[in-house]
C-alpha cells in the first residue's frame, strides 16, 4: 500500500523550519526584495520601503511559527494562512513600487511571480494539513 502520510514532493526528512522548501523559498524572495528597495527613494523609507520589508519578512517569519505550532492543525492552517496574506500584500507593495516608478516592470515580475509559487505550495500546505501535522502517539 502506497504510503500517502506525506507529501509525494518530500525527498528527505523535514525536521526544522528551515529544511521546508517555502520557507527557503520565502526567505530568499524577502532578502531579494531588500536589496531591491534600498534603490527606493528616501522619503519612501517609512511607508514603501518599511512595508515591503515587514511584509515580506513576516512570510518567512509566519512559516516559522506555523512550523512550531503543527502539533494542532488549526494552528498551523491559521499562521500559514497568515504567510499566504502577507506574501499577497507583499505583492501590492510590488505593483506601487513598479506603478511610482521606483522599479522596472520586468524587475518586479519575478518576484511578483515567485510570491506567486509560495502562495500556491502554502495554499497546498494549508489545504493538507494532515501531511505536515504532528500526530498523536
Amino acid at each position: 500500500m502506497k504510503d500517502t502520510s506525506q507529501p509525494a514532493s518530500r525527498k528527505t526528512k523535514i525536521t526544522r523550519h528551515t529544511d521546508l522548501e517555502v520557507y527557503q523559498r520565502a526567505f530568499s524572495t524577502a532578502m531579494n526584495l531588500f536589496k531591491l528597495s534600498k534603490s527606493f527613494p528616501a522619503e519612501e523609507k517609512y511607508s514603501l520601503t518599511d512595508q515591503c520589508r515587514r511584509s515580506s519578512r513576516s512570510v518567512a517569519a509566519n512559516i516559522t511559527e506555523a512550523w512550531r505550532k503543527r502539533r494542532y492543525s488549526a494552528s498551523f492552517v491559521s499562521k500559514l494562512n497568515d504567510a499566504e496574506g502577507e506574501a499577497a500584500e507583499t505583492q501590492t507593495w510590488l505593483q506601487f513600487a513598479v506603478e511610482c516608478g521606483y522599479v522596472e516592470a520586468e524587475v518586479a515580475r519575478p518576484l511578483y511571480a515567485e510570491y506567486d509559487q509560495i502562495i500556491a505550495m502554502l495554499l497546498t500546505m494549508q489545504n493538507h494539513p494532515e501531511n505536515w501535522c504532528l500526530t498523536k502517539r
